[in-house]
């Protein structure tokens, strides 16, 4: 057994502090990113992103990271695997039910936006564009 004050022992655990610090450094910015979209599709600011991602993958039983790249391959193509889309859709649903009734940064009632999101006609979120598309995420029930 080599001493504890071997060099090669600290160069190879530096080696996989390095190989765990760039696998963290990838994983943040899917993570970040998948945020974004959740964002820009589903309405959500980010600390409600972040909670939707964790409590997907909580009832998912998958990685949020993992996760966080499913997001990011659905805003590229618009597939999701059923279990996601679904443990997404619900998540989206009740984080927004959770937030005060008034959204002061819009100055508007937030149950005036409850319903299906409505968008000007020929928009990506009018349906103009492809099933599953992220832009038309609701939270009226249909899937996302």
């Amino acid at each position: 057994m080599a001493p504890a004050d071997d060099p090669d022992d600290k160069i190879a655990a530096l080696e996989e502090e390095i190989d765990q610090l760039r696998h963290a450094l990838v994983s943040h910015a899917a993570v970040d990113q998948a945020i974004g979209v959740l964002m820009g599709s589903a309405g959500l600011r980010s600390q409600e992103g972040w909670e939707v991602l964790e409590t997907v993958s909580q009832h998912t039983n998958i990685k949020l990271r993992e996760i966080a790249q499913h997001v990011l391959r659905w805003a590229e193509d618009g597939e999701l695997p059923h279990a996601i889309r679904s443990a997404l859709h619900k998540a989206v649903v009740t984080t927004r039910r959770r937030r005060p009734r008034t959204d002061s940064r819009l100055g508007q009632d937030a149950s005036a936006r409850r319903g299906c999101r409505q968008a000007a006609p020929g928009s990506r979120a009018s349906g103009a564009s492809r099933p599953g598309d992220p832009a038309q995420a609701c939270d009226c029930g249909r899937p996302l």
